[in-house]
């Protein structure tokens, strides 16, 4: 029997499973079947060239008619989502792509027609980096580079991955384990160790005080968040307490002034003078030492990570530095690559352009960090945010290309990683580029987009859209970020439901004496612990290629799952995106219409997970901003209208036939954002043995109520953590319910089927509740 692969080469046509996705293949590009057990799913893209280069663009056939989403950077450090139909609507420096097909049979129901998912994944081969974009011909082609003119090739022959199905999360997944696979320089997310700060809640010193940040400063945010209840235990003290030098004179010659600050290099690996307790070195304990100290004795903060960049500061480390010397830091000047330079300019590059980066030589920087790791650690430091990570892909030259460069510079970070910060205690940041992914084995959190700017409006619709397509990639390798916020500002409601949805580490930025603790507390519960989705966040299926940027209809829904429900957000976030005209950020819709669309349980991808075997498809919705419950037969689906910088969360909670009369769904902490995320266990005790009288049939409203007087049925037994109130479907009246073995009284709406407890605060942390529920 032969086994005909999903994806050939036939009459100059790239097919996959017999759609054509590309047209006018050329003769050098060469298809290579993935090897093992993706053999019919997957294969391999290369080509050939008649001379060797460090700069190649390989057609690899025509693109049209076709819907796409595909992740490229808009500028050197970050990327953002765009959707299109044929190859020019392809981006420069595209490290993503995901490609809609559908057979469509004469005569057959348009639905009966399976959807196929494809993706591209461009890759590292050897020296080369690999990357897509289209042209004006509608080519869809690869840009392979080095990043060093003396590093040449002639071909690759494993570019760019391919690899599809019907299921397009799993397509995904199961691409990026094949990728890895076959190249074994990076492991998936699932393979890595997650830092315990992700579980609670956290405060970052950037926008409460960008560099300015002092150790009163630090003192200061941890109490004003401690004193409005809802306190930090994961602390991010960020760029500014570094000790650097200005090395930029004041020339009136010189071309760059604005920005000139990025040239500044790191002069020593301990802390500066700010952070010298009032001037003080008391008795030789490190300034910085004693503030972690203060922030883990006297305010409970359990982790404390701090910021440097991959190049050690922005202008990277002084060459020759007191000190320092053994580094070998040299004054290195960045090229950066034309896919690049064709998206958004930088003013960090412009800068260091002319200024240099002292760079520290490939076999020194291990040394680097781990110096550098074990002063941090001896001052109980735990982790770093490692920011600034994609300027070492501009300075291949002389050191065997950007891949080179970059992987001997990750691995020896990752290497001080493992010896000094036991927590894997790592987030990566300024970091979208392959280069660096697929060369990270062991850092397991990302930044998932540009940085939350509390002063630009054009930024924070963009940034949710942005965070939840790009985690579709990111999130196969590391668990993504979806940064830090300000909780009193406009858009406060509106980032803290995405972060709830997210499954990310939820942390602010607020100024001290500046926080919406009303809102906090919908997020952080009183132990500083956080109610976190079970997976990285990502757009539902009907949203992977419409454009909730862009197309002025389309509302942004994001799903993740808890451990016995769903949720689904949805947002509004019209208006705003990357323009590729003006090359930056901007708003192109001042006043984007109200929109409206709807959610349902198959939005959920995975929620015959959650739900089990014996679901039968009915689910209980809670959604959070109305507070309305509804009880939602298999299949239908709830209405949704808003306006810009609106949002709503749904929670699906897969209804559990107890008997034919008797249905029960746990819903979770009504006053959460993440509702679900407070129920971490959900079991049936029948009250006898006795067989299941579900016949099959699915009622479409509530039960004909029993009498109170009737013998326990069932014991519903629940784990369920934070306080406040508790919310159940029940379609009947409970007969008793206790929190800890204790009775306890409840409120019951046989209207809606809504029953509601009290939580009290616990003593312990992370504490979980034992409630029972007779019905």
């Amino acid at each position: 029997m032969t086994v005909t692969p999903n994806i050939s080469i036939s009459n100059g046509n790239l097919v996959v499973h017999g759609k054509t996705i590309l047209k006018g293949v050329p003769d050098n590009i060469i298809l290579t079947p993935g090897s093992g057990v993706g053999l019919v799913a997957g294969a391999f893209i290369g080509a050939t060239a008649s001379d060797s280069k460090s700069l190649h663009v390989f057609p690899m056939g025509i693109l049209e008619g076709l819907r796409f989403m595909c992740c490229f950077r808009f500028k050197l450090w970050w990327m953002t989502q765009r959707m299109g139909r044929c190859g020019r609507d392809v981006p420069l420096e595209t490290q993503f792509m995901l490609v809609e097909s559908k057979d469509d049979v004469e005569g057959s129901e348009k639905d009966d027609a399976p959807t196929i998912y494809t993706v591209f994944l461009p890759l590292l081969e050897g020296q080369f980096r690999a990357v897509l974009q289209g042209n004006e011909k509608n080519e869809l082609e690869i840009c392979l580079e080095s990043g060093d003119n003396s590093v040449e090739t002639n071909q690759g022959l494993y570019l760019v991955y391919m690899h599809a199905g019907t299921n397009p999360f799993e397509v995904i997944n199961q691409a990026v384990k094949a990728v890895e696979k076959h190249m074994q320089t990076f492991l998936n997310r699932e393979r890595k160790k997650l830092p315990s700060f992700v579980d609670w809640f956290g405060w970052c010193t950037w926008d409460a005080f960008y560099t300015d940040v002092t150790a009163e400063g630090v003192e200061e945010g941890l109490k004003s968040l401690s004193e409005g209840g809802t306190p930090p235990r994961f602390l991010i003290i960020d760029d500014g307490w570094q000790q650097i030098g200005n090395e930029v004179k004041d020339n009136a010659n010189c071309v760059v002034q604005e920005g000139a600050q990025f040239a500044n290099r790191l002069t020593g690996i301990k802390e500066n003078e700010k952070f010298q307790k009032n001037g003080l070195n008391n008795n030789q304990v490190p300034g910085l030492k004693l503030v972690v100290d203060e922030a883990k004795q006297h305010h409970n903060v359990k982790f404390v990570y701090v910021w440097h960049a991959l190049a050690g500061y922005w202008g990277g480390v002084k060459p020759a530095a007191a000190g320092m010397e053994h580094y070998d830091s040299a004054l290195a000047y960045p090229v950066q690559s034309p896919g690049v330079m064709g998206n958004q300019p930088d003013i960090v590059m412009d800068s260091l352009a002319v200024h240099g980066l002292g760079l520290v030589h490939p076999k020194k920087v291990f040394n680097f960090y781990n110096e550098l790791h074990a002063y941090l650690a001896t001052c109980g430091v735990d982790g770093v945010k490692v920011d600034v990570q994609n300027i070492i892909e501009t300075l291949g030259a002389g050191h065997g290309g950007r891949v080179s460069l970059t992987r001997s510079y990750h691995q020896a970070l990752e290497a001080s990683v493992a010896r000094n910060f036991p927590d894997n205690g790592c987030i990566a940041c300024m970091c979208h580029n392959t280069d660096g992914l697929y060369s990270a084995k062991q850092t397991a959190v990302v930044r998932a987009s540009d940085d939350f700017y509390p002063r630009d409006p054009a930024s924070h619709t963009i940034h949710i859209s942005s965070v939840a397509y790009n985690t579709l990639f990111l999130g196969e390798f590391m668990q993504p970020d979806w940064d830090m916020f300000h909780s009193l500002h406009p858009a406060a409601d509106y980032h803290a439901a995405a972060r709830a949805v997210g499954g990310c580490p939820i942390y602010v930025s607020d100024k001290p004496g500046n926080h919406n603790f009303e809102l906090l507390r919908k997020l952080v519960l009183p132990d500083g612990s956080v109610l976190r989705a079970q997976l990285p966040g990502r757009p539902t299926r009907d949203c992977l290629f419409a454009d909730p940027a862009r197309d002025g209809a389309s509302l942004l829904k994001v799903w993740n799952v808890n451990k016995c429900s769903g949720v689904v957000g949805v947002f509004n976030c019209q208006g705003a995106g990357w323009c590729k005209v003006v090359k930056k950020i901007r708003i192109h819709d001042a006043s984007p219409g109200t929109l409206s669309g709807s959610v349902s349980a198959a939005d959920v991808d995975s929620i015959p997970q959650v739900a089990g075997a014996d679901w039968n498809g009915e689910v209980v919705v809670y959604s959070f901003r109305s507070g309305e419950v509804t009880r939602l037969p298999k299949g239908a689906s709830l209405p949704v209208t808003l306006e810009l910088l609106e949002y709503e969360l749904f929670h699906f909670c897969p209804l559990k036939e107890i008997k034919n009369n008797i249905s029960f769904a746990p819903i979770g902490l009504l006053d959460m954002f993440n509702t679900g995320g407070a129920v971490d266990q959900f079991e049936v005790h029948l009250a006898s043995p006795q067989p299941e009288l579900f016949d099959g049939e699915i009622s479409s409203g509530l039960n004909t109520p029993l009498s109170e007087n009737r013998s326990p049925t069932a014991t519903i037994a629940l784990k369920v953590r934070g306080c406040g109130r508790l919310g159940v479907y029940s379609s009947q009246r409970p007969l008793q319910c206790t929190i800890d073995d204790k009775q306890a009284e409840f409120h019951y709406d046989a209207a809606t089927g809504l029953l509601i407890l009290n939580l009290p605060v616990p003593q312990r942390e992370m504490y979980r509740w034992h409630v029972e529920i007779q019905v």
